[in-house]
C-alpha cells in the first residue's frame, strides 16, 4: 500500500509530505484549492505524461516521491530482481521534472527508463477518476473486464488461443509469400538457373584469385625482370666479375693462412661468399634460360581475373561468399522447383491452425458467456444498492465473423436504468451520474481481480447525491477493507466514511500562494463536513447534523466489520 507522498514544487504546493493509512483515505476542500493538483502529482511520479508547466514559479525543477510497503506483494519483488534492484519492504518512486522538459526516475535510488518505472506502478495502483467512467464506453471494455473477471479460467484458454494466432498469422504470411513467388516463379527461377550455371561452369578454386593477381603482376612486368636478371648475372658471371674478384681474393689469403691463424675466418668467410654466389649464378642463369613472355598465358590469366571480379561484383567479395551465395541460389531453386507442393501443404496447414483456432475461440466465447452472465448478475445487484432499484445490467456476447487476436467475441454493455425501459448499450443510456454508479459496480465486483493494492477514486461522485451518495460511500468502504483507497470527494457522505480525512486548502504567505494539507482531527473533520453540507452557514444544527453522519458512517463501517 502507499505510505506516503512527498511533492516539492509542482504547481502551487511548495512542499508537502502525506502519510497515508489503511483502509479508507479522503481528500477534501474547496474547488481550486489543489485536489486535482495532488492527483496530477501522484500520477506524474506513477510514470504519466509530465510537464514543465508544472514546476513552481521561481524553481527550476519539481520533483514527487511516493514510498509503498510491498511486503507480500511478490510481483513487485520479482520485478525488482528483473531489474537488478536491491529488494525492501519499502519501495521509493521518485521523478524529477527538470526546467528544460528532461525526466528523471528511480526505483530505490536506481535510475531506471521511465517504462520501468509504470511497470512498478501498474502494479501497486489503480487511479479511477471521471475520464475512467467513459473508458467503461470503449468498445473493448467489455470483454477485458470480462477476461479479468474470469482469469482463472479465461487466462490459460486465452493465452492458448493467443499462441494458435501468432502461429496462425505467421503460416498466412508464408503462405501469401509463396503465392506472390508463385507468380514470378518462372522469372526468378530462369534467374536462379543462370546464376547458378555462371558459377558452377567459372569452376572457382580457393586461393586462386589471390595466385592469379601474384602471376599476372608477374607477368606485366616481365620486362623489367628479365632486364634486371641479366645484369645481375652479368655482375656475378662476367670477365673479372665478383666472382672472379672473390676467387682471386680467396687463393691469395688461401697461400697465406698457414703462416698466420687469424686469418682463417676471413678465408673461410670468402670461400663461403664464392660458393652462395655461385648457387645464386646458377639459379639466375636457370631463370634466364627458361624464362620468356608467353602472351597466350598472360592473356589467359588477365580472362580468368576479369571473370573473378565480375563474380565478386555480383556474389560476393571472396570464394567463400560466392560459394555461399551458389548453395543459397540451388536451395531456393530447389524450393521454387517444389513450390506447388508447398503452397499445398501450407494451405493444409493453415486449414489445421484455423480448426484449432476456431475451436479454441468457441471455448473462449463459452467461458466468457458464463463469466459475462455472474459479472452482470452482481453488478446489478450493486446498482440496485446504488439508489437504482429497477436498474438492470447485461453483457451482450456476439460472435464476429472473423478471428481477431482475441478471438471472435465481440461484447457489449446493455443498460437500464428504469422499469419497463428497454435495455440498452450503455453508452447511449447511461447518464453521468448512472455512469459513476455503474463504474463503481464494477470496481467493487472486481475488487479482488487485479491484485493492485491501492486504488484511487478521482471524483467518481460526480452527479449523485442524497441516498446515492451514502450507498456509494458504502461501496467505497467495502473496497477499502480490501485494499487501500484513496478518494477525492465533494459529498460529506462520502467523506463521513473515512479512516484517515485530509483537508486540501490555499494558503496565501509571504505574497505567494500555495496549496497545504492537513490530517484533520474528530473536530476538525465535524468543521469540514459542516462546511461540505451548509458552506458557511454556521449553526448548532449544521453542527449536530456533521457530528451524527460521521457517527452513523462509523456505526456503518463497524456493522460491516463484524459481518
Amino acid at each position: 500500500m502507499l505510505q506516503s507522498l512527498h511533492v516539492h514544487n509542482f504547481a502551487l504546493i511548495e512542499d508537502a509530505k502525506i502519510d497515508f493509512a489503511p483502509g479508507f483515505n479522503i481528500f477534501t476542500g474547496e474547488t481550486g484549492a489543489g485536489k486535482s493538483i495532488l492527483i496530477d502529482a501522484f500520477g506524474v511520479v506513477l510514470g504519466n505524461r509530465a510537464s514543465a508547466d508544472y514546476i513552481r514559479s521561481g524553481a527550476d525543477s519539481f520533483w514527487v516521491q511516493a514510498v509503498f510497503d510491498i511486503s507480500g506483494i511478490e510481483a513487485v519483488k520479482s520485478l525488482l530482481a528483473e531489474q537488478g534492484i536491491d529488494e525492501e519492504d519499502e519501495l521509493f518512486l521518485r521523478r524529477r521534472i527538470l526546467a528544460n522538459g528532461k525526466s528523471q526516475a528511480t526505483v530505490n535510488g536506481v535510475q531506471v527508463p521511465l517504462a520501468v518505472l509504470k511497470s512498478f506502478s501498474e502494479l501497486l495502483v489503480d487511479i479511477h477518476g471521471q475520464h475512467e467512467n467513459q473508458a467503461l464506453l470503449k468498445s473493448d471494455a467489455p470483454l477485458a473486464l470480462v477476461d479479468l473477471y474470469g482469469r482463472e479460467e479465461i487466462a490459460s484458454v486465452r493465452k492458448t488461443y493467443r499462441e494458435l494466432y501468432t502461429a496462425y498469422l505467421a503460416t498466412q504470411a508464408k503462405l501469401t509469400q509463396l503465392e506472390q513467388t508463385g507468380s514470378e516463379r518462372e522469372r526468378i527461377l530462369d534467374r536462379l538457373e543462370w546464376e547458378i550455371k555462371e558459377i558452377t561452369e567459372a569452376a572457382l578454386e580457393a586461393g586462386e584469385l589471390e595466385a592469379l593477381q601474384e602471376e599476372v603482376k608477374r607477368l606485366q612486368n616481365s620486362g623489367k625482370i628479365m632486364t634486371a636478371v641479366n645484369s645481375a648475372h652479368e655482375y656475378l658471371d662476367s670477365e673479372r666479375g665478383i666472382l672472379d674478384n672473390l676467387a682471386a681474393a680467396k687463393d691469395q689469403l688461401a697461400a697465406v693462412v698457414r703462416y698466420d691463424e687469424r686469418l682463417h675466418n676471413a678465408c673461410e668467410s670468402l670461400e663461403g661468399s664464392w660458393i652462395a654466389l655461385d648457387e645464386c649464378r646458377r639459379e639466375l642463369s636457370d631463370y634466364l634460360s627458361r624464362e620468356e613472355y608467353d602472351a597466350a598465358r598472360a592473356a589467359y590469366v588477365e580472362e580468368r581475373l576479369d571473370l573473378w571480379y565480375r563474380l565478386q561484383k555480383k556474389y560476393g567479395d571472396s570464394y567463400e561468399a560466392i560459394t555461399a551465395y551458389l548453395g543459397q541460389a540451388q536451395q531456393q531453386a530447389d524450393e521454387l522447383a517444389q513450390l506447388e507442393s508447398n503452397i499445398a501443404k501450407t494451405k493444409q496447414l493453415l486449414a489445421q491452425q484455423k480448426g484449432e483456432l476456431e475451436q479454441q475461440a468457441q471455448s473462449l466465447s463459452q467461458l466468457r458467456a458464463k463469466y459475462a452472465g455472474r459479472l452482470a448478475s452482481k453488478v446489478t445487484a450493486h446498482i440496485h444498492d446504488l439508489a437504482m432499484p429497477e436498474g438492470r445490467f447485461e453483457i451482450e456476447v456476439t460472435a464476429k465473423d472473423t478471428l481477431t487476436k482475441t478471438g471472435k467475441d465481440e461484447l457489449t454493455f446493455l443498460f437500464t436504468a428504469n422499469l419497463g425501459e428497454p435495455i440498452r448499450p450503455l453508452l447511449k443510456v447511461a447518464s453521468g451520474g448512472e455512469l459513476s454508479r455503474v463504474a463503481l459496480a464494477i470496481k467493487t465486483v472486481l475488487l479482488n481481480a487485479s491484485g493492485v493494492p491501492t486504488m484511487v477514486f478521482d471524483e467518481i461522485d460526480t452527479g449523485v447525491g442524497g441516498v446515492t451518495a451514502q450507498k456509494m460511500a458504502e461501496k467505497i468502504a467495502v473496497i477499502a477493507k480490501v485494499g487501500q483507497v484513496l478518494c477525492i470527494t465533494h459529498l460529506p457522505q462520502i467523506a463521513s466514511f473515512a479512516d484517515r480525512h485530509l483537508l486540501i486548502r490555499k494558503e496565501s504567505t509571504g505574497g505567494r500562494t500555495s496549496t497545504g494539507l492537513t490530517v484533520l482531527d474528530e473536530e476538525g473533520r465535524i468543521q469540514e463536513l459542516m462546511r461540505m453540507t451548509v458552506g458557511d452557514n454556521v449553526s448548532e444544527v449544521a453542527y449536530a447534523n456533521a457530528k451524527e453522519l460521521l457517527a452513523a458512517a462509523a456505526k456503518n463501517k463497524q456493522a460491516r466489520r463484524e459481518v
